[in-house]
């Protein structure tokens, strides 16, 4: 206590003149309406840039909850496309219970499940990813994976709570795609060069082929959904062996700083390739 009047006596007159100097603000602010404006006003800025600094902290600190949101909305939005569904063959009533229909009585072909990227490579001849999805949570060998942008790979492997992807970037990858004009129809595989540069194979010479001409997923395809982006044409080279072109793609995905996808399961796949299998080979 004695330290505090020491202090008060060494500093009355400073203090004194903060105290007037205060209160003369107070009297000027509160009884002038020209001050009273101006000092509302420099309050206000003071208080909004205090505002919007924390607003950018907290939003900072809230980017992983505000991106898990984003995906499962993305999500809901894929399962809800028109591509997701198979309209049914009017000429006959039937019924199936296994899988689910909207309220026009279309049946669903596609589910689409978000999961975060884990772990991804690049620079390898043989490129794969790893999810945070798996069994537990519906994931099944076979189902194709897509990003925000475009196609990304297929899921070869499951655990309870993992999957292992094969992307694009992978010798062994093959995926059917189509050219949007036109579309004629190839195969996309991987030089092994650069990442962000795919191969697109099979297209006949007669077909008009154009740098920035889009490449979509093929009709035909029983793993992905139809006609979503692999790439724009970057390059246009002609096989002096055969009648097709061979095509350099750069991909729709960034295959860098991919941090979301979603797998995706035909539902009506299994049904397709059982019956393909029966038929007669010659």
């Amino acid at each position: 206590m004695r330290n505090i009047f020491l202090f008060i006596r060494r500093f009355f007159n400073l203090l004194l003149f903060f105290v007037l100097q205060g209160t003369a603000i107070y009297i000027l602010a509160t009884y002038n309406k020209t001050h009273q404006a101006f000092f509302a006003s420099a309050a206000n800025e003071v208080t909004g840039s205090i505002s919007s600094k924390y607003n950018a902290v907290d939003y900072y600190f809230r980017l992983k909850q505000t991106n898990d949101q984003l995906a499962a909305e993305n999500a809901r939005l894929h399962n809800e496309l028109s591509t997701s569904f198979q309209n049914p063959d009017t000429a006959h009533v039937l019924k199936i219970d296994s899988l689910l229909t909207d309220t026009l009585h279309r049946i669903r072909k596609f589910n689409f499940l978000e999961a975060k990227v884990v772990n991804n490579s690049i620079s390898d001849e043989n490129n794969y990813m790893t999810v945070h999805r798996g069994a537990l949570q519906g994931v099944k060998n076979g189902m194709s994976v897509i990003g925000p942008d475009g196609i990304v790979g297929r899921v070869i492997q499951v655990s309870d709570n993992y999957s292992r992807v094969m992307s694009l970037l992978n010798h062994k990858s093959q995926v059917s795609a189509m050219l949007k004009r036109g579309f004629y129809q190839g195969i996309i595989n991987w030089d092994g060069k650069d990442p962000q540069y795919i191969q697109l194979r099979g297209i006949p010479k007669s077909a008009q082929v154009r740098k920035g001409d889009s490449v979509l997923t093929s009709n035909l395809s029983g793993i992905f959904p139809p006609e979503l982006m692999v790439g724009t044409i970057a390059g246009i080279d002609s096989d002096p062996s055969t009648s097709f072109y061979i095509l350099n793609i750069k991909t729709a995905t960034n295959f860098s700083t991919v941090q979301y996808v979603y797998l995706t399961e035909n539902l009506l796949g299994e049904e397709q390739e059982k019956l393909e299998a029966k038929t007669p080979k010659d």
